[in-house]
């Protein structure tokens, strides 16, 4: 997908998401670290039904701007949902079960993927 187009989405998520009160809005540029998206955006909501009005919501915006999901593209569980948007994933959380994946800690900037080698790996 074109850069330009990407992040003409991100930003539609990402407004969508504001709109729906999500907290702690997290987009990670992932390009050449993950083989199967190029942007990760994790959020938090409260309670499952706030979760699953925010992934409605993303359909929508998503849609709106030109990516119109596949029907298998959002699995849903009482504590996470997941779109899979191709070259955006979308992951949105419960408080509880974003602090058990810690999903910032595997992608973010501060992780062993992106980080110094150790002076025992340098050898």
């Amino acid at each position: 997908m074109p850069l330009d187009r990407l992040e003409i989405l991100v930003e539609a998520a990402r407004k969508s998401l504001e709109d729906d009160k999500a907290e702690n809005i997290l987009v990670l540029d992932v390009t050449g670290r993950a083989d199967y998206t190029d942007r990760l955006i994790i959020a938090t909501g409260q309670v499952e039904r706030q979760l699953q009005a925010m992934a409605s919501h993303l359909d929508e915006a998503l849609g709106k701007a030109g990516l119109h999901l596949k029907r298998d593209s959002i699995q849903a569980s009482p504590d996470w949902v997941l779109i899979d948007a191709g070259d955006l994933v979308i992951h949105l959380f419960r408080p509880d079960a974003r602090e058990l994946y810690r999903l910032e800690r595997m992608w973010g900037p501060e992780s062993p993927s992106m980080t110094e080698p150790s002076d025992a790996a340098r050898g």
